[in-house]
């Protein structure tokens, strides 16, 4: 009887890879695909405004509510790739929570920046702003239906198309149109002329130089000692001599009132609301500050006669240093 041989091929087989058990997901991995969750929903919720797609989107409270707003923002970038977008979303709850508004035009951005900044005055605790991305810290956000309505408004304004600034109101008129029509009223002075006037005694009226610039910018620059310092927003109140707040000097409609800011801009507009109030001897200084002591003109106004040859030197050596 014949016996047939058959040859076995044993193969082998790694058990290891055929049930090796699958990765394990992490936390990360999780709030990751959450992230990319909300963005989908954020996206659906939008609306379209002039072009841009907008939207807004609250979540609850989470650990790390910073990184996670901006994986969402990252996300809805990515899914808009190459889209017009401004996006607001947040964490919601009591305490103080995080906002992102995220966009594709830094413009749009920083335009629902300022007005966020109006809408919720007195709860924003910090804020980050790298002018295509605001985060900030909100306290008591989303508590109410207010808060919400509140960000639609802004993205939804935000993302308009501006007007047309060529095609201006009627009756309109460009700052330059009303600096060139303030000064064609005006008899400026230049730095040299106003320190004449100042110590001229055969004029007949009284002659004051007045700094309107605000503390911060005096402070920085420096100023003239002797001039009356009136910041602009009490200007015309201190010198209207109908007004009961004006100064004890503003008794007189024919004062010679010589206004300057730092460089001759601002008290252009602000000499010419003088006079309008009846000072028609008003008027400003060519330049401003910086021109007075570009000139080299003493930093201090005093009397002539109470200054020598050598003192007024020094004084207009340090102003110049200075």
């Amino acid at each position: 009887m014949a016996v047939s041989v058959v040859n076995v091929n044993v193969v082998s087989v790694d058990t290891h890879v055929l049930f090796s058990p699958p990765a394990r997901r992490t936390l990360a991995d999780i709030r990751e695909e959450v992230a990319q969750g909300l963005a989908l929903r954020a996206i659906a919720k939008a609306k379209i405004i002039d072009g841009v797609r907008v939207g807004v989107y609250f979540t609850f409270a989470k650990k790390q509510d910073e990184e996670f707003l901006q994986s969402v923002a990252e996300h809805i970038h990515a899914r808009l790739h190459g889209g017009r977008h401004l996006f607001a979303v947040a964490t919601t709850g009591a305490g103080t929570h995080t906002l992102v508004i995220t966009g594709s035009d830094a413009d749009e951005v920083q335009r629902a920046v300022l007005l966020t900044s109006s809408k919720f005055v007195g709860r924003i605790e910090s804020v980050t702003n790298d002018g295509s991305r605001l985060v900030a810290a909100v306290r008591d956000l989303g508590n109410t239906s207010y808060d919400e309505a509140a960000l639609w408004d802004v993205v939804t304004k935000s993302a308009r198309a501006p007007l047309d600034p060529l095609v201006p109101p009627p009756g309109s008129r460009s700052i330059d149109r009303i600096l060139s029509d303030a000064r064609a009223q005006l008899q400026r002075v230049t730095p040299a002329e106003a320190y004449a006037a100042l110590h001229d005694t055969a004029l007949p009226m009284p002659v004051f130089l007045v700094d309107i610039r605000p503390a911060a910018q005096r402070a920085r620059e420096g100023g003239i000692d002797g001039s009356l310092i009136i910041e602009r927003n009490v200007l015309e109140w201190r010198f209207d001599p109908r007004c009961e707040a004006r100064l004890a000097i503003a008794d007189r409609y024919d004062l010679q009132v010589i206004v300057y800011c730092q460089e001759g801009y601002t008290s252009s507009l602000a000499a010419l609301a003088l006079r309008e109030l009846g000072l028609l001897n008003a008027t400003d200084m060519i330049g401003g500050y910086a021109a007075w002591r570009e000139a080299g003109l003493p930093g201090q106004i005093r009397p002539p006669s109470t200054v020598s040859a050598s003192e007024s030197w020094a004084l207009s050596q340090s102003a110049v240093s200075s």
